[in-house]
């Protein structure tokens, strides 16, 4: 940003003009103005260019030029962080999980777009308002929810002896070691990657029975036997039935993994099966059929305390610093029209649900493969993190942070579950009781 350009602002700003120009009825800013917009790369690639596709109907409706721009969802956090402390960076930014919690005193309250959206829509699902209101306020404009599923080769498990997914850990462990064995492994990061390895260690560690705090979100009790249990039992599952190279992998790496043949199931959104079926003059079994026509999704088994899951909710927040909030919020609503936003959904064929109900009976469930069709209602059945406590800052943090993921990490690498959960407890309490 030039100095130039800064001094014009000023300038504006202390002689109420901005206020005037902000004010006029039509158009509603100023020729000329800016809109930048970051998003995170889609796993659905058709569903970035219809989003470009829409840029320049959206800049003729508003009077103003928007940049979208798309990074890598792993580069979102650091972005942000960047541009809150430097004052300056995009208007608007895609948040994801409770953010808004952890970038409170950093947004604008967008309670009156979110609000509208939820009344035209028959209302968000339960997982909005922990994750995006903050004391009563709407802190981001809730947008889509990721729901997951173990995607698997269907030929792989029937030759196996499964005639279907397991619906336990303790089944999934026999029917997975015996394809390690194989040379058919079950695909699992855990490293620091933002999706496929917390939306995994977090509902193993809830299938043992296990939590990182109380009821309050004030008291650490992961320390506990179902921890120390789920970390042992990833121990087992980790060297008997998983690609020992996933440690490293980020949330791309099981989706060329189970492409090229080489892992029998991972857990994923529908992206695997969606990039295979878009693509299947080029992504084929070990036959030559085309691949998608032996995937099939299920969600992850239970454990002793029963299942669970952790999706990805996706919203979209105003950062304070923006210098047209007002056209920020207008874009939002713009957005989320539905001849706009239907567009966008459905491109993404059952990837990413909506954040109301509304989207439940999008025509467009009707016509997609049976494989996807079980993430139609994935909205209704997400935890969230900082079980059993509230969603909060903390338990932001204590994401951000990975140490969940981390704890089942060290355990893989050697170090005794015990040890493991007793360093997790530590560094959680460095959270939460500081």
């Amino acid at each position: 940003m030039d100095v130039k350009s800064m001094d014009r602002r000023y300038f504006l700003k202390i002689t109420g003009i901005a206020g005037i120009l902000a004010a006029r009825q039509a158009p509603a800013f100023a020729q000329g103005s800016t809109l930048h917009w970051v998003r995170w790369v889609d796993f659905i690639p058709e569903s970035d260019l219809e989003l470009k596709r829409q840029m320049p109907e959206a800049e003729k409706a508003l009077g103003a030029k928007i940049q979208f721009e798309t990074i890598n969802a792993n580069d979102l956090q650091p972005r942000i962080t960047a541009a809150v402390q430097s004052g300056s960076g995009a208007d608007i930014f895609n948040f994801q999980y409770n953010w808004p919690h952890l970038y409170q005193n950093a947004v604008i309250d967008v309670s009156e777009v979110a609000s509208a959206l939820s009344k035209a829509e028959g209302g968000f699902y339960e997982v909005w308002a922990p994750s995006c209101q903050v004391n009563g306020k709407w802190l981001s404009v809730p947008h889509s929810i990721v729901g997951n599923a173990v995607a698997y080769r269907k030929s792989w498990l029937k030759e196996a002896g499964a005639s279907h997914y397991p619906k336990t850990w303790d089944e999934a462990r026999k029917l997975f070691a015996g394809l390690k064995k194989k040379g058919k492994p079950y695909g699992q990061t855990l490293g620091h990657t933002f999706g496929d390895a917390p939306t995994f260690t977090y509902p193993m560690t809830w299938a043992f029975g296990a939590a990182e705090t109380d009821k309050s979100g004030k008291k650490v009790v992961l320390q506990s036997k179902g921890a120390v249990e789920a970390v042992k039992f990833m121990q087992g599952f980790w060297k008997e039935c998983c690609d020992e190279g996933g440690l490293a992998w980020d949330d791309t790496n099981n989706n060329r993994a189970f492409h090229a043949g080489e892992i029998s199931a991972t857990l994923n959104g529908a992206s695997i099966y969606i990039v295979a079926k878009r693509q299947k003059d080029k992504i084929k079994d070990e036959k030559g059929e085309p691949l998608f026509q032996d995937i099939d999704h299920a969600p992850l088994p239970a454990g002793p305390a029963g299942g669970y899951l952790l999706f990805l909710n996706q919203s979209h927040a105003v950062m304070r610093y923006s210098k047209n909030p007002k056209l920020a919020k207008d874009f939002l609503t713009w957005l989320h029209k539905p001849e706009n936003y239907g567009k966008w959904f459905a491109s993404q064929e059952g990837y990413s649900v909506g954040s109301t109900h509304k989207w439940e009976n999008d025509p467009m469930w009707g016509k997609l493969d049976e494989p996807l069709k079980m993430f139609r209602t994935a909205a209704r059945n997400t935890r969230l993190f900082g079980y059993a406590g509230p969603s909060t800052a903390k338990a932001t943090e204590a994401f951000t942070k990975y140490i969940i993921t981390d704890m089942y990490a060290k355990g893989v690498q050697g170090m005794s579950a015990e040890d493991a959960v007793k360093w997790a407890e530590g560094e959680l309490k460095k959270v939460y009781e500081a």
